[in-house]
């Protein structure tokens, strides 16, 4: 019999044997699952939908009666029953899946290379290697391992390196096995293992970047000597079941004891990640020495279990800004458990690691012009400055833009709607991300989608300055580029298909132009508080999950961004990642984020007099101040 996933390519069967499970008939496809027990059914998190056929199923204590009466069940416990040679059908969640294998992160693997040199830097991991050659114990002597390899380590000048439980633990079998010759790994004063001299190829230092996105989670696998990227993946974060924003997540640790809870679901993500993109590849965890960690400060202060309360407090201040260099099985990651783990520096409560990472990644703070960049998430946080000085902002922008909170939305991956033209005729051209790879028709619309298709339905006169349908110019349209009525009030279709319809409503249209005034009015604040005007700025650099896809002129329609010359906007994409890779392949990197931490000023907008007048203005299409956005006053005179 065969697997079929619904919504999937029409011919894709994928064998499922006597005895095997659904997840295990999956990984064998590619198409990666959460599962960060390992298959064992206790973490819940493999959630599949039984469609069509019969299949045995041995364990569901983690789900709910409701989810098991609706054919929910979990792909660890799920086998092919040997009574029926049908295909069995399956739905996959969004939240269900690893996304290994990312294809543009892959396909940009060149461009991080080609962004360490420009940025006149090598390849310089903060992993070295020295070589030890010790004198074999005997009868005669009898010096412990330990003070052996400190004898041949202080003419080195690690005469100070500091050598964790599980580093002693396999010292003594290390050395024996390599016949008392050995290379040493040590980051950051700790020493990590001792591994055969010989053996090139199979003596590979490996590392992991990690964005903690407060919706998305993205890790890269790197090859240290080299700088290049192995494999990428994605997943949902996890933590969004307590909560769509940082504020929902840090009551729930606080006030809901939730803290122990947090920390745990985002480490098994994580780890799911890191176990997926190493078993691709043939990998084995303990190879990998060194970890780089990028997120917002209530990411970052959960990860490692810290009270996060004080950051949504006044005076609001976070318990750490610079986080302590620790080892892996410190922080319970599947590498190497003598591994160094590095987290970015956070400035303030709300603007973190992760603008760090992207203002590095940006190289704004290497020239004299002045950039503005902006990080346009689930937060979102936008920085102005140049080589000599720097100032922050954050604005909540809510998860909207990733897909949390829109009735179709999703994040951009494999069967999002990534474009949207309305023609004359009221007809819908879409584009969809993988349009010719998995995903057969459209299963939602991803930010740069919302945006498109909200500027479009604007200029097309079938919504208001407010967001507001007016009266359709043909009521009894039936189909895409129709009215109708929905379960959360006025909606416009999209598409209609095999997955289901897809739509969006004006409740969805309120929310977002709620983030996007919030954004606006951030950038208008911050840059009015340094004393400058937009013609000051010499770059916008945007940064942002779904900055790939952004359409910048649709963009300035919606009144996110500042309507400015299009030749001053670059599109960098996710940042955080970007910034974490760079820290994990050269140890310089990782001197001048904490650099960047150090001069970065930050403005709390919510005692900004001037933040929420900004904000009010920019609830409109595209501002209240026409004056602002002349080009797009231009297009509807033309309309």
């Amino acid at each position: 019999m065969n697997l079929r996933i619904k919504g999937g390519p029409e011919n894709e069967k994928i064998p499922f044997k006597e005895g095997q499970s659904i997840l295990d008939a999956l990984k064998g496809a590619e198409i990666f699952l959460t599962a960060s027990c390992g298959g064992k059914g206790t973490c819940g998190k493999c959630k599949i939908k039984i469609a069509e056929g019969h299949v045995r199923i041995t364990g569901s204590t983690k789900l709910t009666v409701e989810e098991r009466s609706s054919g929910v069940a979990l792909a660890c416990q799920t086998f092919a029953s040997g009574d029926s040679q049908a295909d069995i059908f399956i739905d996959i969640p969004e939240s269900s899946r690893i996304v290994v294998g990312d294809k543009i992160a892959v396909s940009r693997a060149q461009d991080l290379l080609g962004l360490v040199s420009s940025m006149g830097s090598k390849i310089e991991p903060a992993v070295n290697q020295v070589r030890v050659d010790i004198v074999p114990p005997s009868i005669g002597d009898h010096t412990s391992d330990l003070d052996r390899l400190k004898l041949v380590l202080d003419p080195l000048g690690l005469k100070d390196l500091n050598f964790s439980r599980d580093f002693l633990a396999g010292m003594g079998e290390a050395l024996r096995a390599s016949n008392w010759q050995a290379g040493l790994r040590h980051a950051g004063g700790f020493a990590i293992s001792l591994r055969p001299v010989e053996g090139e190829g199979q003596n590979k230092k490996f590392g992991v970047a990690v964005d903690i996105g407060t919706t998305t989670i993205v890790v890269y696998l790197v090859e240290l000597e080299t700088g290049k990227l192995v494999d990428a993946g994605s997943t949902y974060n996890s933590q969004i079941r307590h909560g769509d924003d940082v504020i929902t997540r840090i009551v729930h640790a606080t006030e809901g004891g939730g803290l122990g809870e947090l920390r745990q679901t985002v480490l098994e993500d994580i780890n799911g990640l890191i176990n997926a993109t190493a078993q691709r590849h043939g990998i084995k965890t303990d190879g990998i020495e060194f970890v780089v960690l990028s997120g917002n400060t209530t990411m970052s202060h959960l990860f490692w279990g810290l009270p996060p309360g004080s950051i949504r407090e006044e005076p609001y201040v976070p318990t750490v800004s610079y986080f302590p260099l620790l080892k892996g099985g410190e922080a319970g990651l599947s590498v190497n458990r003598s591994g160094a783990v590095y987290t970015m520096p956070c400035i303030a409560s709300y603007v973190g690691g992760d603008i760090v990472s992207g203002v590095l990644a940006s190289g704004m703070t290497r020239k004299k012009e002045i950039a503005l960049f902006m990080d346009i998430g689930t937060n979102g946080e936008v920085a102005v400055g140049n080589d000599e000085w720097l100032m922050t902002a954050a604005c909540s922008a809510g998860p909207c833009f990733e897909g949390s909170g829109i009735l179709h939305g999703m994040r951009a991956t494999e069967g999002a709607i990534e474009s949207v033209k309305i023609t004359p005729g009221l007809g819908v051209e879409i584009g969809v991300i993988g349009n010719n790879s998995r995903a057969a028709s459209p299963r939602g619309i991803c930010g740069s989608g919302m945006i498109d298709a909200i500027s479009e339905l604007f200029l097309k006169g079938i919504i208001d300055r407010k967001g507001k349908f007016t009266p359709h110019p043909e009521p009894d349209r039936k189909g895409a580029g129709s009215i109708r009525r929905g379960d959360w009030g006025p909606e416009f279709v999209l598409s209609e298909g095999a997955a289901g319809d897809v739509t969006l409503a004006e409740v969805d249209i309120e929310n977002i132009l709620r983030a996007k005034a919030a954004i606006y009015a951030g950038v208008s604040a911050l840059i009015k508080e340094v004393g400058l005007d937009l013609s000051a700025i010499g770059k916008v650099y945007i940064a942002g999950g779904f900055g790939n896809y952004l359409n910048v002129e649709k963009a300035i329609i919606l009144g996110m961004l500042p309507d400015m010359p299009r030749e001053k906007f670059v599109f960098l994409g996710n940042t955080s990642i970007t910034g974490a890779y760079l820290g994990l392949v050269s140890e310089g990197f990782l001197r001048e984020a904490e650099e960047i931490a150090s001069r970065m000023t930050y403005l709390e907008l919510s005692v900004s007099s001037g933040f929420m007048e900004e904000y009010m203005s920019a609830l409109f299409l595209p501002h209240t101040d026409s004056s602002q956005f002349p080009t797009v006053e231009k297009l509807l005179e033309g309309r």
